[in-house]
């Protein structure tokens, strides 16, 4: 039967064309942002997922540039301790050459005043971004504890937390100029003739007469060397810390990538798949505008049997 109060034909055509319209529109969407879950109404447990990742990868991001940062402190902290070591053997050297009967102890002093000198400048010059791991003055704090933020986790509760990387300057200071016995060159260290000496900074600084001891010389080799091997152990401390830092930061660029890739797989559009249906979806529309073009037509049929 033909109606011209309803055309139900034409009313099919256009839900379908309505339809693909629709889908049309979402492909469309979807190649033009390059996402297939844009917003939590395209599939909210994936859009929350991804939501969560991408949190975590920012945060990645600020790890990694805190560990720059944690890692530039330490290596400052161990270039200073190294160059130290250098400067104390060329301290212990003179102090054995002053052992030689002959030797002017004065003339050697003189150098050693300058290493002395040297020792300090350099320690009050290892210092980054006001954070010094081998000097501290009279007054004032030292660097204390230094936490570097090595990464971040989440429990099985999706509860967001981070792990740390610590280290002590008490075990790295060299020079402490509020409580000497602190510093590895400031503490006074009592040798085998009892004498009691320290390399700088402290109460009982190295220093040759001309009536030295050969005795007072052991004694103060022996304080050169017991400085010589806390340094050694301090910068193999420094290292360590260094080479985790260097690990930590490279295991969180590794993350951030897998985390990248995983958001891209829940939410990225599928280009060559979305093509494909522009293709389809842009021939059906054309199909659906001449199907609806035809069921408009009936309605002029009509009047041809009124003819």
């Amino acid at each position: 039967m033909s109606s011209i109060l309803t055309n139900t034909s034409a009313t099919t055509a256009l839900q379908t064309l309505r339809n693909i319209n629709s889908e049309l529109s979402k492909t469309q969407e979807r190649i033009s942002t390059g996402y297939k879950i844009n917003s939590a109404k395209d599939g909210a447990a994936f859009f929350s997922i991804a939501t969560t990742m991408r949190s975590d990868i920012k945060s990645l991001e600020t790890v990694d540039s805190l560990l720059g940062v944690g890692q530039a402190k330490v290596d400052t902290a161990q270039v200073g301790t190294d160059e130290a070591i250098e400067t104390t053997q060329k301290i212990k050297d003179l102090l054995v050459a002053a052992k030689e009967g002959s030797a002017d102890k004065t003339l050697i002093q003189s150098e050693i005043t300058q290493l002395q000198e040297q020792l300090v400048t350099n320690a009050k010059a290892s210092s980054y971004n006001g954070v010094n791991m081998l000097y501290k003055g009279a007054t004032g704090a030292g660097a204390g504890v230094q936490t570097i933020t090595a990464a971040v986790t989440r429990d099985s509760s999706n509860n967001f937390g981070t792990t740390s990387i610590q280290i002590d300057s008490a075990s790295t200071l060299l020079i402490d100029g509020a409580t000497a016995a602190n510093g590895i060159l400031s503490k006074d260290r009592t040798g085998t003739n009892s004498n009691n000496y320290s390399i700088v900074g402290g109460s009982n600084n190295i220093t040759l007469t001309a009536t030295t001891t050969s005795a007072q010389l052991s004694d103060m080799i022996e304080a050169v060397d017991g400085a010589l091997k806390d340094m050694t152990k301090s910068s193999s401390t420094l290292g360590s810390v260094s080479n985790r830092i260097e690990s930590s930061g490279d295991f969180a660029k590794k993350l951030k990538a897998n985390l990248e890739a995983g958001v891209s797989r829940l939410v990225d559009t599928d280009m060559e798949e979305e093509s494909a249906k522009l293709a389809a979806l842009q021939v059906r529309q054309q199909l659906g505008v001449q199907a609806l073009s035809i069921a408009n037509s009936n309605s002029q049929n009509i009047l041809s049997l009124f003819r």
